[in-house]
């Protein structure tokens, strides 16, 4: 018998190690991206105000709100005042300074100079304590064309940023974009490990994202699935995988016209992505609605707008507004939790699409995982086995993942759950049950 079950432990042992579940760190609901030369210090602060002043002008109620987003009045009445707490609290969850589509084309010597100032201001935010949780930058790709470049920016604001005794941020993230083969992957990998040598970091300090936004990073060559190489590649240091749509469906030879979020290619890039790295930990984010909220017409000091003009900008702002909130909604029901915004008004859009969908399912999740744990327990103590924990562990990360993006309060999350904070933050249902049964 010890022979036979021999081979069964390696296997099992080894799908542990490459499937060990979600990360216990938090995963931003959203990643705000901006061109390098426009970063500041003070960023996510002006671009709060800016979400804030854009949300009072054209949904200065729940019920405007709701009009403009496609979102039930009832919920409304308890996603607004959310959402004005998030815009001022803390507007943006995951910043990237970008050096490549956000920055465009530029001489080297513009981009050595932003290199360095873009570190600069925000190595100012980390001593100011403004930084958001999630940041990192956007190299350019490591093509044959822009190979050099993108590893001297990368050198060049890393060094700045630790000049003087500097650190990196919480959670900073270095993302790789329009990779078409392994060795792009290898090559980030190994300069990481020669800056963390060099500059004496601890290693694996320094993290990576994936852009899957050229067909090479779907499927391979060899027409396998190319994403587990890639990460693999990484040697660990790969943390989340990032969908670009536009490129993949240009990639795709889709038209232009026809090159959008919800196009059924990347429907298919999506569930390749979600099929071949579920339960790894890596952490997965839709692309972006170009579909901007931005007002055809601008008030200016010696002439203010005329009620037509300001029709229009309404309706132009809420018609941007709804096109995200339905994006946003759509990624939430095929469980991508995560998505690029490109603007900040698009920041009332992103939380109001996220805290109405995680309020509407809130009654019935209440219910089930205060039903789930008691049945649990009592099938556990007459001796059943008790083998559904996928159950109980999806509803336990829908109260993580609605606490942590500020949907309901830690509070709210007890009360509602039936689980302590602590327990909340175990994250894993079987350690909840096996320690409740222990006591």
């Amino acid at each position: 018998m010890n022979a036979l079950l021999d081979a069964v432990n390696h296997g099992n042992r080894r799908v542990l190690d490459a499937y060990p579940g979600s990360l216990v760190e938090r995963q931003p609901v959203h990643t705000m991206y901006g061109g390098a030369h426009l970063f500041k210090a003070d960023l996510p602060a002006t671009l709060g105000a800016f979400a804030l002043r854009t949300l009072g002008e054209y949904a200065p109620t729940p019920q405007a709100l709701g009009d403009a987003m496609g979102i039930d009045a009832g919920v409304c009445e308890r996603v607004q005042p959310r959402v004005l707490a998030k815009l001022a609290r803390e507007p943006i969850e995951d910043l990237r300074i970008d050096f490549e589509d956000g920055f465009g084309h530029r001489s080297d010597e513009e981009e050595d100079r932003f290199a360095v100032s873009a570190a600069g201001e925000l190595a100012e935010a980390v001593a100011r304590g403004t930084v958001p949780p999630g940041v990192g930058i956007r190299i350019k790709s490591l093509g044959e064309e822009q190979k050099r470049r993108s590893l001297r920016t990368l050198d060049l604001f890393l060094t700045r940023l630790l000049e003087g005794g500097g650190q990196l941020p919480h959670n900073f993230v270095i993302t790789l974009p329009k990779i078409t083969t392994p060795e792009h992957v290898t090559t980030i990998a190994s300069a990481c490990d020669a800056f963390e040598y060099w500059h004496e970091l601890r290693r694996g300090t320094l993290r990576v994202e994936l852009m899957a936004e050229t067909t090479q990073s779907i499927v391979a060559s060899d027409g396998t699935i190319a994403l587990p190489k890639l990460i693999a590649e990484g040697r660990g240091r790969v943390i989340a995988v990032h969908f670009g749509p536009y490129d993949y469906t240009a990639a795709s030879d889709i038209t232009s016209t026809h090159q959008r979020l919800t196009h059924p290619a990347c429907d298919f890039a999506r569930q390749v992505m979600q099929t071949s790295l579920a339960g790894t930990g890596i952490r997965l984010s839709d692309g972006p609605t170009t579909v901007l909220p931005v007002p055809p017409h601008r008030r200016s000091a010696d002439r203010p707008l005329e009620d037509a003009e300001r029709d229009e900008n309404r309706r132009v702002v809420h018609n941007a507004w709804r096109v995200h909130a339905d994006h946003v909604r759509r990624a939430l029901v095929n469980g991508f939790y995560q998505g690029w915004d490109l603007h900040p008004a698009q920041l009332p859009s992103r939380y109001a699409s996220v805290y109405a969908f995680f309020l509407e399912g809130l009654d019935q999740a209440s219910d089930r995982l205060r039903n789930f744990v008691e049945k649990s327990a009592q099938a556990t103590r007459v001796g059943d086995i008790f083998d559904d924990a996928a159950t109980g562990q999806g509803l336990l990360n829908y109260f993580l993942r609605a606490w942590n993006c500020g949907a309901i309060s830690e509070q709210e999350a007890v009360e509602r759950s039936g689980l302590s904070a602590e327990e909340l933050q175990s994250r894993s249902f079987l350690r909840i049950l096996g320690n409740r049964l222990n006591t």
